[in-house]
């Protein structure tokens, strides 16, 4: 068993770590997914969001044993990481890992649930959205500042930011925080940054465009290869999807 709480609060640390031995069993469901499950319970009057990450496969059981940081801890450090930095991300309050003395079990992640106005998948699903163009143009500024402190966060999707109107102060909150990349990024990195974000061209150019006033690139140079690559993505995405499809085919 491996554990680390950020609270000083004995009592809060006990009821969370009971929360997540007993995890089936307490709190409210917030999303029950395929490869993971959150729940949300209230300790000591904090709404705490606990994410159960999917039990790995034999292989990544004794990787995350023994050469890896499980997702948890990830999720935990990268969250410490951004807070230092001074980007959003829900309050980090630990993680809890499950392990025998030969394999890794199971894990999971808790942070103070976050009650957000939106995330950036409303602002694919709804182009007329109060403000869209706004918001749109402060998340690439967002996105453009993450870029500058070199942090690459491989998850940039349209669920995993969190979006608090705050009276057109828009605040961004990043989630699902295990896969990120630290250090200098080049133009092609920044521009693949933005490829799993939106598939309307419109919602592109507004990026480009913001992008540019704000980095003083081309912005042609920026929308085509931005552009481009949200379209390579989406091929890689239902060519897989395709061959998924295939595979089920031949098991039946």
């Amino acid at each position: 068993m491996k554990k680390n709480f950020v609270s000083d609060n004995k009592a809060f640390n006990t009821q969370l770590l009971d929360f997540i031995l007993n995890f089936k069993s307490l709190g409210d469901m917030f999303n029950d997914g395929d490869r993971n499950v959150i729940k949300t319970m209230t300790i000591d009057g904090v709404l705490v969001n606990v994410k159960s990450f999917r039990t790995p496969n034999i292989i990544n059981k004794i990787v995350y044993r023994f050469f890896r940081n499980s997702k948890a801890q990830r999720s935990f450090e990268y969250a410490q990481y951004l807070e230092n930095h001074d980007f959003g991300t829900p309050k980090p309050l630990g993680y809890f890992e499950n392990s025998s003395a030969l394999i890794f079990r199971d894990s999971y992640y808790a942070s103070e649930h976050l009650k957000a106005d939106l995330t950036y998948r409303e602002l694919t699903t709804d182009l007329n959205y109060p403000n869209h163009e706004d918001i749109l143009r402060a998340f690439t500024r967002f996105s453009f500042k993450l870029h500058q402190n070199g942090i690459n966060f491989l998850d940039h999707s349209p669920g995993n930011t969190l979006i608090v109107l705050n009276n057109d102060d828009y605040k961004f909150y990043l989630v699902d925080l295990n896969r990120m990349q630290f250090g200098p990024m080049d133009f092609l990195t920044r521009m693949k940054n933005f490829s799993k974000l939106t598939t309307h061209k419109p919602m592109v150019k507004v990026m480009s465009s913001e992008y540019a006033k704000v980095s003083g690139e081309d912005e042609s140079l920026i929308f085509n290869t931005m552009w481009k690559e949200t379209q390579d993505f989406q091929e890689r995405y239902y060519r897989k999807k395709r061959l998924k499809k295939k595979l089920k085919f031949w098991k039946k």
